[in-house]
């Protein structure tokens, strides 16, 4: 825990003395974690990303070269970096060691004043338990798992959840706590788990993305910038601009190999067969909960969208959302259009 030394000592100087120290690079291998750090600003953010499913190594993959998910964006944005990457395929970060090092570590840090956290999925799912006692300001979760504790989530039924039992979801850290942390939720609301770990995070900024699905699409979405753009706002500014992500969003809709591929991804699944009708279906069940508390805030350009993009195929889909839309959103001009359109 060469780490933990070393800012132990670092701590004893002044803070001008502490930036004259910088930059400082290294890692640490904690049981079944790899962690690599970056220190090059106390006036920059201070980032903490944690590596999603599918980024499976092993030890022997590691040289001095190997950067962690998310290390070499967070460079390119000249942020302080601590990130922590998984070693084996099942690996929710559980191990006592690592628990015990990010225990100590958090006492470390207080010459940062900004604590940011970035993680998709599995990373999502560590961000959110280890946000309190990281002290993080803002994170930014795309489609993240809030936990594996099966009483506290029952319907969570994935495959990865029987694996994962093997981990003691009873303990310190097993579920989502984010302290004083705010900032931005991502997620597919079609994808019926992804959803109902994502109502788990009220104290966020809730960005749904119709048919990003859970993971399946990563890959190819980075084609399109989807994640970097958003990860890069987030870490150069601490938020996302609202509308740029929307019309981001659009236009990845109106992108026709987009949807081949979410077909051909999900060829037997109810996810794409049901598409428009799940997405007519939850923004239905949520309304009576969330309209009147939140309707500022309600964003029906994914249905629009959507309605626009499957009008001539399914007007009476399209018809369905568009009233939806116009409930959540009355006296809106271009749903009122539409609708006169298809009617």
């Amino acid at each position: 825990m060469k780490l933990l030394y070393w800012l132990d000592e670092w701590l004893t100087n002044s803070r001008s003395e502490q930036q004259a120290r910088l930059p400082m690079t290294g890692s640490d291998l904690l049981d079944d974690v790899f962690v690599k750090y970056e220190f090059i600003d106390l006036d920059k953010p201070l980032l903490f990303t944690f590596s999603p499913a599918g980024t499976n190594l092993k030890e022997q993959d590691l040289n001095d070269d190997f950067a962690p998910w998310g290390y070499h964006l967070a460079q390119k944005q000249e942020v302080n970096i601590i990130a922590f990457q998984h070693l084996g395929q099942s690996n929710w970060f559980r191990s006592r060691n690592l628990i015990f090092f990010l225990e100590q570590l958090s006492t470390l840090l207080e010459p940062f004043k900004n604590r940011l956290g970035y993680g998709l999925s599995r990373g999502g799912f560590a961000v959110g338990a280890f946000a309190d006692v990281l002290q993080l300001d803002q994170v930014l979760l795309f489609h993240p798992v809030s936990t594996k504790n099966q009483n506290i989530a029952p319907w969570d039924d994935r495959s990865s959840t029987e694996i994962a039992q093997q981990f003691d979801w009873k303990g310190d850290y097993h579920d989502l706590n984010l302290g004083k942390a705010k900032g931005y939720i991502i997620y597919d609301p079609t994808n019926r788990i992804d959803r109902l770990h994502a109502k788990r995070y009220p104290e966020l900024t809730h960005l749904r993305v119709f048919g990003m699905g859970h993971g399946t699409h990563a890959t190819y979405l980075n084609k399109f910038g989807f994640y970097k753009q958003v990860a890069v706002d987030f870490m150069r500014h601490q938020q996302i601009d609202i509308g740029q992500f929307r019309q981001q969003t659009k236009t990845l809709r109106f992108k026709e190999d987009y949807y081949k591929r979410l077909n051909k991804a999900n060829s037997s699944s109810e996810h794409r067969l049901g598409l428009l009708s799940k997405a007519h279906n939850i923004v239905l069940g949520e309304k009576e909960a969330h309209v009147q508390e939140h309707q500022a805030q309600i964003d029906v350009q994914p249905l629009i969208d959507i309605a626009i993009k499957h009008q001539d195929e399914h007007p009476q889909d399209a018809i369905q959302l568009l009233e939806m839309a116009q409930i959540l959103v009355p006296d809106d001009p271009m749903i009122e259009h539409k609708l006169r359109q298809l009617a």
